[in-house]
């Protein structure tokens, strides 16, 4: 097999069954958490949004809260006051346009706060689209295997992996990614003594080199 082959196995092997671990219910809620998930942990986001969507379960409900309400409601994760304009911001667009989270990139990326991560992360759970989100995880496994140069920026990683790995495996790919990256190649003590793909992985063959 080869690198390509051996990555879409060992994915599979480990996360057969890959999901997003943002918990919501609404397709807006997955909107909003996606964006408030921004330089925190899922974990951290579903402590702030099970309370807040639980009470105000309608975008009218949501779309009622002031500013500092909201920033009262998300204040344990990072940039809650930013994140709180892009939250009301968000809701207003939504109720604006229907209320509902449109099958459509443009629309989304003209939405406060929603970049082009959050757009594939949305698109691909809600619709099924094709997409590779680049989060901090995936850019990190990326370029650990090779699959794009430390150099690259993220928009660089995500058109290296969609060259790279067939249309039909970008969305399970993505998640499978990111939680590889979450749970066994982390930032800080990777699981390298029992990666079976450590053979790919630059990081480990530096420390090969210096031993």
């Amino acid at each position: 097999m080869n690198k390509i082959e051996c990555i879409l196995e060992e994915m599979d092997n480990l996360f057969p069954n890959p999901k997003c671990e943002l918990n919501y219910s609404k397709d807006y809620e997955l909107l909003l958490a996606v964006m408030l998930s921004a330089q925190t942990t899922d974990k951290r986001v579903n402590m702030v949004t099970e309370p807040l969507f639980n009470e105000f379960d309608t975008l009218e409900k949501l779309n009622s809260l002031s500013l500092s309400e909201i920033e009262n409601h998300i204040k344990s994760i990072g940039m809650y006051k930013q994140k709180a304009k892009h939250f009301k911001a968000i809701v207003e667009s939504l109720i604006e346009i229907g209320g509902f989270v449109p099958n459509n990139r443009d629309m989304l990326l003209k939405m406060s706060g929603v970049g082009r991560k959050t757009v594939n992360v949305v698109l691909s759970n809600l619709y099924n689209e094709p997409c590779i989100a680049v989060d901090t995880h995936v850019n990190r496994v990326s370029k650990r295997l090779g699959l794009a140069k430390e150099s690259d920026d993220v928009l660089e990683v995500e058109n290296k992996l969609m060259k790279k790995f067939p249309k039909d495996k970008w969305s399970k790919l993505h998640h499978q990614l990111v939680l590889f990256g979450r749970y066994n190649c982390k930032a800080v003590n990777p699981e390298c003594d029992d990666c079976k793909l450590k053979q790919f992985c630059k990081d480990v063959r530096e420390y090969e080199k210096k031993k």
